[in-house]
């Protein structure tokens, strides 16, 4: 058994999840201080992957990053970097498609904190800065880490949109979900069931992960 596809999936998947964290945390702290219309017009525009067909996503990414396209044919002049149908080009679907939930992880667990503790550190000479990595931050781990581990098992679940920007290469761009789908469109039925368990006992892990989290999060609170 072939093991790339397993170790390219955790690779695309954990540089997309390290990506969408810091993204998705500065959206979710800048967005949760606007006014609400405004507010609510951006969630629409950040959240729509989160509806959308992932097969739209991938169109989407190919008109942007495609070799003839404006971002895409200017990678490839200026670095001579291709930015689709290779293992990186994955990185940027899963991007997209988990960026939604880390976001709105994160802004709900923003929205929640008190700010009131912020305020305090202030008071007693603290930078903004400080305030929010020393204070704010630690009150809000919980459903931050919570929102980064949904992030990272939609990447890594990811199929639609990484299928049409990336392709299926065996030992290249070759992912779980895409190795699934051609093992089973040639008739391979036993090897891509058992990737199948290989995607549920992942899936498995990351639910018992989030299950812990929370657990955390009640404990605590309900020790505050």
């Amino acid at each position: 058994m072939d093991w790339y596809p397993l170790l390219n999936s955790l690779r695309i998947a954990a540089i997309a999840t390290v990506v969408v964290f810091f993204i998705g945390m500065g959206a979710a702290q800048l967005i949760a201080k606007l006014p609400r219309t405004v507010k609510a017009l951006l969630d629409v525009v950040l959240t729509l992957p989160l509806v959308l067909p992932p097969t739209v996503v991938g169109y989407l990414l190919l008109l942007v990053l495609g070799p003839k396209r404006i971002v895409g044919a200017w990678a490839l002049e200026a670095f001579g970097v291709r930015l689709t149908m290779t293992w990186y080009s994955a990185i940027f679907a899963c991007i997209v498609v988990a960026f939604p939930l880390m976001y709105r992880t994160a802004r709900g667990a923003f929205e929640a904190y008190d700010k009131t503790l912020s305020h305090a550190a202030r008071t007693l000479g603290k930078s903004r800065t400080w305030a929010f990595w020393r204070v704010q931050m630690p009150c809000c781990a919980q459903g931050i880490l919570a929102g980064a581990v949904l992030a990272f098992a939609r990447a890594l679940g990811e199929y639609g949109a990484t299928a049409m920007i990336a392709g299926y290469t065996p030992g290249q761009t070759a992912t779980v979900s895409t190795t699934v789908y051609q093992l089973w469109r040639t008739g391979d039925d036993a090897l891509a069931f058992q990737w199948v368990l290989v995607n549920v006992a992942i899936s498995a892990v990351v639910l018992l992960a989030m299950n812990w989290l929370e657990g955390r999060a009640r404990t605590q609170g309900g020790r505050a």
